[in-house]
């Protein structure tokens, strides 16, 4: 199975990363963490990105805040998949991350998720290498199914007590 990158422009970005990292260990999916800040170690952060296929990675996750030019930097460098999670911060709570992250030029895409969401960030990277793993595609369904059970466990729940 191919791994997944997770890339973030700093440390103070982990504690968002972490909800990502716990997913792709659900789902049993490898995974390499890495910070490189665009516009402090912007050789490394390319480095990295030129290498990401010959390194037997699949998809790239990029968790940054504020100016968030880190997904656009690594997209710029290959072709594999980039997910950017917008992170938030004491000053505009995230949406500059967020307009950074998805207003890139035409012939560089940067797929986008919502503010802090690395959960998703990390769910779409396993749903594209899910389209070569028939294994992660069974997990993915199951967890499609349990999620919509426990909705329903709790429609249950609140129809017994106001129906």
């Amino acid at each position: 199975m191919k791994k997944v990158a997770l890339i973030m422009g700093s440390d103070s970005d982990l504690p968002i990363m972490e909800k990502g990292i716990q997913v792709l260990k659900d789902f049993e999916v490898p995974f390499e963490v890495h910070v490189y800040s665009a516009h402090r170690c912007i050789n490394e952060a390319l480095e990295f990105a030129n290498k990401a296929i010959e390194n037997d990675f699949g998809v790239i996750v990029c968790g940054a805040g504020m100016a968030a030019h880190l997904g656009g930097v690594i997209a710029s460098s290959t072709v594999l998949p980039v997910i950017g999670i917008p992170c938030s911060s004491k000053h505009l709570e995230g949406m500059d991350a967020l307009l950074s992250t998805v207003m890139m030029p035409k012939g560089v895409p940067v797929a986008c998720v919502g503010i802090d969401n690395a959960s998703n960030a990390c769910l779409l990277a396993i749903e594209i290498l899910a389209l070569n793993e028939p294994k992660l595609l069974e997990k993915l369904q199951q967890f499609r199914i349990d999620n919509r059970n426990k909705v329903l466990e709790k429609n249950e729940l609140v129809s017994k007590k106001y129906n």
